[in-house]
């Protein structure tokens, strides 16, 4: 019997009826057997503070506890003027922190963006490539994925309804499930 992973799936974006949040969502319903992806919204992660890491808030070590309970992380996220939003960036300080001791080491980590327009957040992700190294375990580098044009692929339940998109995103959650159990044996 194959061994279930659980997945951190770091939504990027705060607003409610996100594209970001309806693609992690979409990503769960895809997902193989092998994997179990539960969606972190950043709704509650205070800003990080270094004065504050002798005594981390609750919020911190809500955060980081699921992570380490996580056996890999995507993170899903859109893009804002050329890069990631800032919450998502305060989340990986937050579990990327103590210095030293992050929480998302040695886990396996696949990037996701998505815009409604034509080029996908390719610059968010690419910040993510270049933020990433040294705080993280290995990054998935094929396929890539930047989702364009999301604005038209959800109904308005949430529902992915753009084949076209759902046969790309189960492409790439599968690619992903093989890369975390490379990573895992």
């Amino acid at each position: 019997m194959a061994t279930t992973h659980n997945i951190a799936v770091i939504v990027g974006s705060l607003r409610k009826e996100s594209y970001t949040l309806k693609v992690a969502k979409a990503l769960a319903k895809l997902a193989p057997d092998t994997l179990k992806l539960n969606v972190i919204t950043l709704h509650d992660i205070s800003f990080f503070n270094q004065d504050l890491e002798a005594n981390p808030p609750a919020d911190w070590l809500a955060f980081r506890e699921k992570l380490h309970h996580s056996s890999g992380v995507l993170f899903i996220t859109p893009e804002y003027n050329r890069s990631i939003p800032g919450v998502l960036k305060n989340a990986i300080d937050v579990g990327s922190r103590p210095y030293g001791k992050s929480s998302f080491l040695g886990k396996p980590v696949g990037i996701v963006s998505n815009s409604p327009g034509v080029l996908g957040g390719v610059n968010a992700a690419m910040n993510l490539k270049q933020l990433l190294p040294g705080i993280v375990g290995p990054i998935m580098g094929q396929p890539e994925i930047y989702l364009t044009s999301v604005g038209d692929a959800f109904d308005e339940h949430g529902e992915l309804i753009k084949e076209s998109l759902q046969n790309v995103l189960k492409q790439y959650i599968d690619a992903y499930a093989a890369f975390v159990g490379r990573h895992h044996r």
